[in-house]
Formats: structure tokens, sequence, C-alpha cells
């Protein structure tokens, strides 16, 4: 393994507190890994790899760890009770963030009363994160798009700002 700590402002655009750490391992081929550590952003990384490819990962690495802990300091269960009862919603059974929500800003199973979040929109400015809460809530008394649902997400003050600024966040860019 050969260990190299990044300067910081190279790496570390979304967690500018956290010193990077970028160990190349000859035993790693094709994956990459990152964790924190001792107060330390450590990303795993093949050995040899082009300069602008490990940038890209380690830029990846570090972009989806930043969003991780940014959502756990967004209290989703609070936010979503205190939205529902401002814009007269039912209140989620359960919500919480997601990882794995790469094409979808959250979704809903009204069945369930559950909502699933991505953490994507952890870093984004609050009232965008309000607005899709709002939309996932407005699911669980209006399951469709009808004319229902959009009296209700329309409640919501900025819900059109808020769609684009997510349009031009998902345009030209692999979420």
């Amino acid at each position: 393994m050969v260990a190299g700590s990044v300067t910081p402002g190279t790496y570390d655009r979304n967690m500018s507190d956290l010193p990077v750490d970028v160990v190349r391992s000859k035993r790693r081929k094709r994956t990459a890994q990152a964790y924190i550590k001792e107060g330390r952003l450590k990303v795993m990384v093949p050995f040899g790899l082009a300069a602008d490819e490990e940038a890209l990962l380690v830029d990846g690495l570090v972009a989806r760890v930043s969003r991780k802990v940014l959502s756990t300091e967004v209290d989703l269960v609070q936010r979503a009770q205190t939205l529902a009862r401002r814009y007269r919603l039912s209140v989620p059974k359960r919500i919480e963030w997601s990882d794995r929500q790469m094409s979808r800003w959250g979704s809903c199973t009204p069945s369930e009363g559950a909502i699933r979040i991505s953490n994507r929109l952890a870093s984004m400015p609050a009232w965008v994160l309000d607005s899709v809460l709002i939309h996932e809530l407005a699911h669980l008394d209006e399951a469709n798009h009808g004319p229902r649902f959009k009296a209700l997400v329309g409640r919501y003050e900025l819900t059109e700002r808020a769609k684009g600024y997510l349009m031009a966040m998902s345009e030209g860019r692999t979420m």
C-alpha cells in the first residue's frame, strides 16, 4: 500500500474541515472505498490509476461520505412532522434517509406510510428538501399525481422553484 496525504482543498470540496488521505493499494484492482477514521477521511483506491481517473473516483467517494455525514445532521422525522402539521398532510409512520436512491429524490409507499428521502438532498438548501418532503407527504393522502395531489403539493409556496433547482442539479450529471 502506498499512502498519500492529500492537501486540503484538492479533494475535500464538501468536507473542508476533514483531511483526506488517499491510500493507493497494489492489491486493490477495481474497487474503491472511503471511511472516516480518527478524524480523517481515508479513501482506498487501486494503485496506478491515471491522475484524472483517481481524482474523479476520490471526488465521488468524498461526496458520498459527505452526504452521509450531512444527512445525520438533519432530523428527518421532526422536519416531516413539522411540515405535515403546517401544510395539513398526513404524518408518515416511518421516514428515513436512503443512500440507494440515485435516480429519485424521494419515494413513498402509502400503504405502509413509509417515506425514503435520497441523502443527496442533505447538502441542498432546506427549502429544496422541504419541497421533496411535502411531495412525498402528499402521496400519503393521494397516491397518484392527479389534480388533488397537485393541489396538496401546491400548498408549499416554493414548489416550482425547488423543481427548477432539482432539474438544474440533475442536468448533465449522473447522480
